[in-house]
């Protein structure tokens, strides 16, 4: 799993590359929460978003998970256990006050980029 990047993917870059040309900057691969040892692929710090781009295998996409076929067992428990972390992961954040978008890697940029301009723009007006 070493040869798994942890950020700057290619989902990630796009995603990236449209919110910084909306004008938005934001921190990148960095805990929300300094305490909590999980890290998020975009961080609004002023505006407290944190996204998430999901990768489809990783994480058990609905459309585009596909079951391992070597190590079977193994896989479905370490996706099981990505899930639930990432379910913890959001109610952590949110209690903390923080909105948390998670999108998958499958999702067209521009419209991720959009949805997160959008929430920003509206946090930072409160």
């Amino acid at each position: 799993m070493q040869g798994n990047k942890r950020r700057d993917t290619s989902p990630e870059w796009a995603v990236r590359r449209r919110v910084h040309a909306m004008g938005l900057r934001y921190r990148v691969d960095v805990r929300p929460l300094s305490w909590l040892n999980r890290r998020a692929d975009l961080v609004f710090v002023a505006a407290k978003v944190a996204v998430f781009i999901d990768g489809c295998f990783w994480h058990g996409c609905p459309e585009h998970h596909t079951a391992a076929r070597t190590n079977a067992e193994y896989w479905a428990s370490k996706v099981r256990q990505n899930r639930a972390r990432d379910v913890e992961t959001d109610r952590l954040l949110v209690e903390a006050g923080w909105k948390v978008l998670r999108v998958w890697e499958h999702e067209e940029p521009t419209t991720v980029a959009e949805r997160v301009a959008a929430e920003v723009r509206a946090r930072r007006r409160l």
